[in-house]
């Protein structure tokens, strides 16, 4: 999730990051009924592992979130693929008129899968919990919130500031709610003395469709089905097996070989040459792909301005570039994706003539632009290097000298966290399903810092961004990040191209496997065809 670049590549957002280690995948799984077509039996899911953990409080990864989403249910749920909406999931909420305070009221019967009642303890527990450990990756998601019980069945949360967006932080599987007493026993606490995780990796204390079977964080996970399970989710499987099949090539053969029925990680080309037996849910990632015009002289000299950013912004031939992409890719119609409130409905097209005006405005006489930016790290199936390279080409033939200066991730990430690139090809993605996710991109905030672009370069658009983050009511918050996302594709210093797509292939035996761009995908929903 390179959403808010947070202590490690893996904690970078809620997206697939596939360049990790692990074994290539195989015939372990092929057991149980697996291939069959009926409930009951085995499902087998083929993904290259991004996951350091199965204890939600400390998960923050695609797959661990994906694996938590099985196990833990959270208060507030997303329908499919749909993350517009925050619905119900273990309660229901009411929100006081300035957003400051939400009541939560669980629903009645809720069980954990060893059969005890799912309280308000539980639920404070479990999210004071991960207050409590400073270095648990989800903890930034309650900064500011205070939770407190009010009776068995009800609790309180209590922000700092409006937080319209609190539903849908608290539909991240990494808060999933946790049964507080069997946790306590194995080291659970609240204090940051907590040692539970050790505990989580080899048992479930959740109320999900799935209780964990086994983990090896290098091989597969195997999950099992939770028989005091009494949620909407039915889980028609009584095993799910996922692997670690880090090659999205050993991925699609094994799909076609009957040997998995899902592969989470082919690309837009492998998923065009399918044939008959195999489909393929393509859909718009939640991250997109930008460049980045530095703003600070010390860094850009002369070229410190935004109107190079838009003499680039109108170079660029955008329906070239998403050729590099593949299925479910789209043009990135500005720093908020399509499908979040406030996107807008149309991206920018090549217009040279504004591009030659204003690249003239910026002072730009043919000055050679270094194009700084990680070769070894692919985003939904996109290749930097060869992104960077047509780039080069388009921005030539408008008249723009570029000269590129890949370099791997680990080293290139310290110069644009740290504001060191002039110009940039990076990635952006959302930590949880809200529009206040693409913020930072304003000037003053984190990415719009990382840019060199201070809160005084353009007080109109910090001032939306700051509107945006704290309007109370929902038509007028939306009309706030709809004009803000008007104001960056018009002023920002920022060039968003691609909206990466999601495959997920699956044998013609199941349904139900879709893309979520929270928790990746909910195998409770998985069932077989038919």
């Amino acid at each position: 999730m390179l959403s808010t670049l947070r202590t490690s590549a893996i904690a970078l957002g809620a997206v697939a990051l596939l360049a990790l280690t692990g074994c290539s995948g195989g015939n372990s799984a092929n057991n149980s009924s697996n291939g069959s077509n009926t409930s009951g039996g085995s499902l087998v899911i083929d993904t290259a592992f991004s996951v350091e953990t199965a204890d939600p409080g400390h998960t923050y990864d695609p797959t661990g979130n994906m694996l938590a989403k099985a196990m833990y249910e959270t208060l507030v749920d997303f329908k499919g693929s749909d993350v517009s909406t925050p619905i119900p999931g273990l309660a229901s909420w009411k929100a006081n008129d300035t957003a400051t305070e939400f009541t939560f009221t669980i629903e009645d019967g809720r069980v954990f899968s060893d059969g005890s009642p799912v309280e308000a303890k539980d639920v404070v527990f479990s999210l004071q919990r991960i207050q409590g450990m400073a270095d648990a990756k989800p903890n930034f998601l309650l900064s500011g919130v205070t939770i407190k019980e009010v009776d068995a069945k009800t609790v309180t949360f209590t922000t700092e500031t409006p937080l319209l967006q609190l539903p849908a932080i608290l539909a991240n599987p990494a808060l999933g709610i946790v049964n507080s007493d069997v946790v306590k026993k194995n080291g659970g606490a609240t204090d940051g003395k907590d040692t539970a995780q050790k505990y989580l990796d080899g048992a479930s204390a959740g109320s999900g469709p799935f209780v964990l079977g086994s983990l090896d964080l290098s091989s597969q996970i195997v999950l099992k089905k939770n028989d005091k399970y009494n949620g909407d989710e039915k889980p028609a499987y009584d095993r799910v097996v996922i692997r670690n099949v880090t090659e999205s090539a050993t991925q699609l053969a094994n799909l076609k070989g009957g040997d998995s029925m899902v592969a989470m990680d082919l690309n837009g080309d492998q998923v065009a040459g399918l044939g008959d037996g195999i489909k393929v849910d393509s859909v718009p990632s939640g991250q997109t792909i930008f460049l980045l015009l530095n703003q600070s002289k010390g860094i850009a000299g002369d070229l410190a301005n935004v109107k190079l950013a838009e003499g680039i912004r109108y170079a660029l031939d955008y329906p070239k570039l998403l050729e590099l992409a593949g299925a479910g890719a789209v043009q990135a119609t500005g720093v908020i994706p399509p499908g979040f409130e406030g996107a807008l409905p149309k991206g920018v097209s090549q217009d040279l003539a504004k591009s030659k005006a204003a690249l003239a405005e910026a002072g730009y006489t043919g000055q050679t632009l270094k194009l700084q930016f990680p070769n070894d790290y692919p985003v939904g199936g996109v290749e930097f290097t060869p992104l960077a390279e047509r780039i080069q080409s388009q921005l030539k033939d408008a008249g723009v000298n570029v000269e590129l200066a890949p370099a791997p991730f680990a080293t290139e990430l310290d110069a644009y966290v740290n504001g060191k690139e002039g110009f940039g090809l990076w990635f952006w993605g959302p930590d949880y399903a809200d529009s206040a996710n693409f913020l930072p991109f304003a000037p003053g905030l984190k990415v719009g810092l990382r840019s060199g672009w201070e809160a005084s370069a353009d007080p109109e658009i910090a001032g939306l961004a700051a509107g945006a983050a704290s309007a109370t009511d929902p038509k007028q918050r939306e009309e706030a990040f709809t004009k803000f996302a008007e104001e960056m594709q018009a002023k920002g210093p920022f060039v968003p191209m691609i909206v990466p797509g999601r495959n997920i292939a699956t044998s013609g035996k199941v349904a139900g496997a879709v893309y979520n761009s929270v928790w990746e995908m909910d195998i409770a929903e998985i069932t077989p065809a038919g």
